[in-house]
């Protein structure tokens, strides 16, 4: 495994909560959704959660990542991880502006993880696999079907990682945050 300035070590576990969500996400969601991440992650920090991971995925995960960013300006001893399955993420992107949107998240996370150099097809599943090992718990957006945030949910609940699923009710409100 890569690292780049962060050590798995270093990771208080107890106080770290990942993302996982689905990389399309509908115009209209998207705001709906910032509301409630914003709600749940003023909660996890008034709960002493301070350390945030993300996939650096399109979709949720830039959306998680972007306002654990905003959260920071509040309270700065909040950090966001970005945990990226490969150096050569972004290699098939064609759309510039998603580019420079990655690039850009890239820039303002306190640390970057490379799970490996090269992407493989199993890359994105040890890095989904890491974010649930490092953390106490996990804020999905999880609509149901099959795919890397179904295998996701499935390994936290598998591994007893409780999982807050914003696209089912009010998880700013889950009695699991203590």
């Amino acid at each position: 495994m890569l690292r780049k300035v962060c050590e798995m070590e270093t990771l208080d576990k107890s106080t770290t909560v990942c993302f996982t969500g689905h990389r399309y996400l509908g115009k209209d969601e998207a705001p709906h959704i910032s509301e409630k991440l914003d709600l749940l992650i003023n909660r996890l920090v008034g709960k002493g959660y301070r350390t945030f991971l993300a996939g650096g995925a399109l979709g949720f995960d830039t959306l998680a990542a972007k306002r654990v960013v905003e959260a920071k300006e509040t309270v700065p001893d909040v950090k966001l991880i970005l945990v990226l399955p490969c150096r050569d993420q972004t290699k098939m992107w064609t759309d510039l502006s998603r580019i420079n949107e990655y690039r850009e998240l890239k820039d303002t996370a306190d640390d970057i993880i490379y799970i490996q150099t090269f992407y493989d097809r199993n890359c994105m599943m040890k890095r989904n696999m890491f974010l649930v090992d490092s953390s106490s718990m996990c804020v999905a957006y999880f609509n149901g079907k099959p795919g890397g945030t179904s295998n996701t949910v499935n390994y936290a609940n598998k591994t007893g990682v409780p999982v807050l699923n914003l696209f089912s009710g009010n998880a700013a409100d889950d009695n699991r945050i203590s």
